[in-house]
């Protein structure tokens, strides 16, 4: 089965172009390695996949067809014990802390300006 298949399969992206753009772009490591979206995968291989902020680290345990609810999703793959830490870390720090410029849209303002300025001293 197609590696960009499985992704979509498996609900990581919402269109199967998506997880194509995924896997060429370098986002996805099949085994540690880059690889192409044609790339065929088989039960027991090791991804790892950087969707924006998050990054999973999981070892596919079965391949399906065809994509089905979440719950047969989550079926087709086990993330790890280090991915699940990591991710829960990466989403308690998002939460307690906030992006300086994650209100700014664009180009700042002069308003924008003065605040990362004061931000930064």
């Amino acid at each position: 089965m197609r590696i960009d298949k499985w992704l979509w399969a498996a609900r990581f992206f919402k269109t199967r172009s998506l997880a194509t753009d995924a896997v060429s772009g370098g986002k996805i490591k099949l085994n540690g390695a880059a690889t192409k979206p044609a790339r065929d995968v088989k039960a027991g291989d090791r991804l790892e996949i950087f969707n924006g902020e998050t990054r999973w680290e999981v070892v596919i345990q079965a391949l399906s067809e065809k994509r089905g609810p979440a719950t047969e999703a989550r079926q087709l793959y086990e993330e790890t014990a280090e991915s699940i830490a990591a991710r829960e870390a990466e989403q308690m720090r998002r939460k307690f802390t906030q992006e300086p410029a994650g209100a700014i849209h664009g180009r700042p303002t002069k308003r924008d300006r003065r605040r990362l300025d004061r931000f930064g001293e």
